[in-house]
């Protein structure tokens, strides 16, 4: 059987029946104590030392662990403990460690959260604490279960021409892309920066009959205007100082496939005269000649500008405004789609992690929070640039709000901008509802149980708020 058919069956047993808790303890009178107190929420196996333990976690079987760091053969220090918990990272990646240690230990407690457990407990242990830290370790576990369970069956799907996304209106996005790629009109995106046009535009292309053929990106805004129209559509030898031979233009490589402007509303008005008569008549001069060139080629064009402002200032032509506009897209903000921000910082922290040979490297719940609650001016591209900043400065196994520069950051966004308690409650209760959605894959019983609810209470939530499924 393979491998992750094993693990999704063992997660259903874990769901179905008691939370499966493994206890590494060798002094028998608290080993009691534990099973004693907790028998009756979870079901517990006991081990006394490591190598009695390595098997079972490997099984894969235990969302969580208590780990005595006093473990023989040296049971007075936490030589031990700290060994088996460095392997445990590797033994059962997914597994949550909670150390028990001494009242006077806690340097001890904190090299093992250094190590990755997800919390501690001194000895000696209340049991009411401990519960309270159980569970909302099997919280943790269970969110980020469901999470890698949401991250699977993408990868099963595949994601949209490298485009990942689970929020409804990506997915609209996605289905006007497939529609869009059909056609051969010309297609006007727009997006605030960093939202990802250039990956849409490639995906239009990719899907296309044109696929087999180039496609050409222009930023318009990054080539010097006076170059710019030689960029596009060439140059004959002479035709102004330095032009030592013939250029060909972007639009002519572009012959048979597709051309991206990106930024288009960064073009001189001379030249959009010149990108009007190419929509209009298919052909285009190159710089210093007299042949007019005819050619077939699609294009597509990207603005994070307003071009209807544009238009009535006079900066855009309203004519090359409608020929361009014919099929419009719209991508949302990042803030505007909460349920892709985990499952991108995942992608891009897996995705990195891989490219560096770095192990697992996991988010803290502290930074996971951290994600959901920015606002993302930056979009995705400021997403995947914080996570790369977070691999190039913590070379350790989990990562905090401060790695990826988001303490502050979020800190200032609430001292400017303070909710009354009613609002930050009905903002928090929604947030919840579409996350749990998102990662049951908007599946009304599990998203009930995830939250804690029954269905008919959270069918009233989602009629309150005005959550479509």
């Amino acid at each position: 059987m393979p491998d992750q058919v094993r693990h999704d069956e063992r997660t259903l047993d874990y769901r179905v029946n008691k939370k499966r808790l493994l206890i590494i303890e060798d002094e028998i009178s608290v080993a009691k104590q534990l099973k004693w107190g907790l028998g009756k929420e979870y079901e517990i196996t006991i081990v006394s030392e490591a190598d009695e333990a390595r098997p079972l976690l490997t099984s894969d079987a235990f969302p969580v662990v208590t780990l005595d760091l006093g473990l023989p053969p040296y049971p007075d220090t936490p030589q031990q403990g700290f060994k088996l918990l460095e392997e445990i990272s590797s033994l059962a990646p997914y597994t949550k460690v909670i150390v028990i240690t001494g009242n006077a230990e806690e340097e001890n407690a904190v090299h093992a959260i250094a190590l990755g457990a997800a919390d501690f407990c001194a000895k000696p242990i209340d049991l009411k604490i401990l519960n309270i830290i159980l569970s909302r370790t099997f919280r943790i576990y269970e969110l980020e279960e469901a999470n890698r369970r949401l991250q699977r069956q993408t990868s099963q799907t595949g994601s949209f021409c490298g485009m990942l996304a689970v929020s409804p209106g990506m997915g609209k996005l996605f289905e006007r892309i497939r529609q869009v790629s059909e056609t051969d009109y010309p297609v006007l995106i727009a997006g605030d920066s960093g939202t990802g046009k250039e990956m849409a535009a490639r995906a239009i292309h990719s899907l296309s009959q044109r696929a087999q053929k180039p496609l050409v990106i222009i930023n318009c805004g990054a080539i010097p205007e006076n170059l710019l129209e030689s960029e596009l559509f060439g140059h004959e030898r002479g035709a102004f100082t330095g032009a030592a031979g013939r250029k060909i233009g972007k639009f002519e490589q572009a012959n048979d496939g597709t051309i991206f402007l990106d930024e288009i509303g960064e073009l001189p008005l001379a030249l959009q005269v010149k990108i009007l008569r190419f929509l209009q008549e298919g052909t285009v001069e190159r710089l210093g000649g007299t042949k007019t060139i005819t050619l077939d080629a699609r294009i597509i064009a990207a603005t994070n500008s307003n071009l209807e402002d544009a238009v009535k200032q006079g900066s855009f032509r309203e004519d090359l405004f409608h020929r361009l506009n014919v099929v419009p897209l719209w991508i949302p903000g990042l803030k505007e789609r909460g349920e892709d921000i985990l499952l991108l910082a995942h992608h891009f922290l897996q995705e990195e992690t891989h490219k560096l040979q770095r192990g697992q490297v996991t988010l803290s719940p502290a930074a996971i929070a951290a994600l959901t609650a920015y606002t993302w001016p930056g979009n995705v591209r400021e997403l995947q640039n914080r996570i790369y900043r977070a691999l190039s400065t913590n070379t350790g196994r989990v990562i905090d709000p401060t790695d990826l520069g988001l303490e502050d950051a979020t800190l200032e966004q609430e001292k400017q901008k303070l909710p009354t308690l009613k609002a930050a409650r009905e903002t928090a209760e929604i947030n919840t509802i579409r996350r749990a959605l998102a990662l049951t894959g908007n599946n009304i019983s599990h998203a009930a149980r995830l939250l804690d609810t029954s269905r008919p209470t959270l069918h009233d939530l989602l009629k309150k708020h005005g959550i479509s499924t």
